[in-house]
């Protein structure tokens, strides 16, 4: 049980230390995904490929808004990744997979 308990901590950490731009990233990735699922065994594809998007996204607004450079900062991205912390990378996984769920069965329910 209390693993349960340390990802649902981490989720919580994710979702409110995260700026108002990256949870809006993610809402938009996570709905893309949602209404994109043509069925719900697609559930792990669209989980990994929204969390490239997501990725990608942020790594855009680094290198746009945050003036950034491109070759430096994938660098430095790369190895922050490779440092992350499993509970981490688990905590995005279970909280992108879930919201894509209940999107992609929300307007499955309402289609119907």
């Amino acid at each position: 049980m209390s693993a349960l308990t340390d990802i649902w901590n981490t989720i919580h950490g994710i979702v409110t230390t995260a700026d108002t731009i990256t949870l809006v990233f993610a809402v938009v990735v996570v709905l893309a995904a949602g209404f994109a699922m043509s069925s719900f065994q697609s559930i792990i594809s669209a989980t990994v490929l929204s969390l490239i998007v997501f990725a990608l996204l942020c790594f855009g607004r680094a290198v746009t808004v945050g003036g950034h450079d491109p070759v430096t900062y994938i660098t430095t991205d790369w190895h922050t990744f490779l440092e992350l912390r499993m509970l981490t990378l688990v905590a995005y996984v279970v909280l992108f997979a879930v919201l894509i769920a209940i999107v992609n069965f929300v307007r499955s329910a309402v289609s119907r």
